[in-house]
């Protein structure tokens, strides 16, 4: 790039002198010095001035950051779309490191975490599925931070997210033509407290537009870790089970599929499953597991402007969705004649 060899320095010429001197016409010359703003390279100093060109040394200093990715579980490393932030955030410049705990190691506690977060040596955060208070607690410091997923609503967080919301409209419809009544969503307990999130809100509702009474049945509480899943589970399945379960996180697939199993369980013969996130497992299924999937993608692209953002001083707040779609697999089938539970 001619600005960093050197080409230009102190202030950048204009788009006419720039088109005349490249051979270029003058929108392809704003394009360009517009891009190089955008990237820090050059520095807007008002109308009817012309750019600053940023030194080497400092466009150096001030577009490396060290970024910590603070997951809600330990087990949320193994997620696809951390191994592809990752990448393309150090591809970058950046230094991406996980801090010591993740917040449910933190037993959800502010305090553990504040300590956790002055101890850690981090320009920038990325939350994942943070809770509000979570989320909350970062923008009352001023720390930069993204939320990736999780309760930012009505925050001045930025942040992205997939919009499931149709995508679960078309599974709960498909259950309930096929039957099922008794459909139940297990998710942690930051979707669910203080209040239910928007996804379960708006599943419940739907649940009701088909003349399905919602309770405490189709959005259980429940101790979160293994042993507070099977307890859930078998409380479910005790008296009148579920003929259809939608898992929040991937994570609790492998689960519910050993209870099925200790209780001779078919799916979709006996209930059927779909799980809220995508996960490369699935794809070794004989039958994929019926999913709403999401494409990663946007969602990179995003925190890594973002990133940029922060990095070059812009303040950037943006909140924005991304498209999701249902992945019906074959995990998804008619409600049994007599649903039943087995010993």
């Amino acid at each position: 790039m001619e600005v960093v060899r050197g080409t230009w320095v102190g202030v950048m010429p204009g788009a006419n002198q720039l088109s005349a001197e490249l051979g270029v016409n003058h929108k392809t010359a704003e394009a360009a010095l517009c891009q190089l703003e955008r990237e820090g390279v050059l520095a807007g100093q008002g109308a009817g001035r012309r750019r600053r060109v940023v030194p080497p040394t400092e466009l150096q200093l001030r577009t490396s950051l060290r970024i910590a990715i603070l997951l809600l579980d330990p087990a949320d490393r193994k997620a696809e779309i951390q191994g592809e932030l990752r990448y393309h955030l150090h591809k970058a410049g950046h230094v991406v490191f996980y801090p010591r705990k993740s917040v449910s190691e933190l037993g959800g506690s502010l305090r553990r975490l504040s300590r956790m977060v002055k101890q850690s040596d981090a320009d920038a955060w990325v939350v994942v599925a943070g809770s509000r208070e979570v989320l909350a607690w970062f923008e009352a410091q001023g720390l930069p931070v993204f939320a990736l997923a999780g309760r930012y609503q009505g925050l001045p967080v930025p942040s992205i997210g997939p919009n499931k919301l149709p995508a679960m409209r078309r599974a709960v419809r498909k259950l309930v033509k096929l039957g099922h009544r008794r459909i139940v969503l297990l998710c942690r307990t930051v979707r669910r407290v203080p209040v239910p999130g928007v996804f379960e809100r708006e599943f419940l509702q739907e649940l009701e537009s088909h003349g399905i009474t919602p309770s405490s049945f189709n959005l259980p509480e429940w101790r979160e870790d293994a042993a507070g899943l099977h307890a859930s589970l078998e409380g479910l399945f005790r008296v009148t089970p579920p003929t259809a379960v939608f898992l929040d996180e991937a994570v609790f697939v492998a689960s519910f599929l050993q209870f099925c199993a200790r209780r001779r369980l078919g799916v979709p013969t006996d209930v059927s499953l779909l799980c809220n996130d995508p996960d490369p497992s699935f794809s070794w299924f004989q039958d994929s597991v019926a999913h709403i999937g999401v494409d990663h993608r946007p969602i990179v692209r995003r925190i890594e402007r973002w990133a940029r953002n922060v990095s070059h001083g812009r303040r950037d707040l943006r909140q924005s969705l991304t498209e999701a779609k249902l992945i019906s697999g074959g995990t998804i089938g008619p409600v049994p004649a007599c649903p039943h539970q087995r010993d």
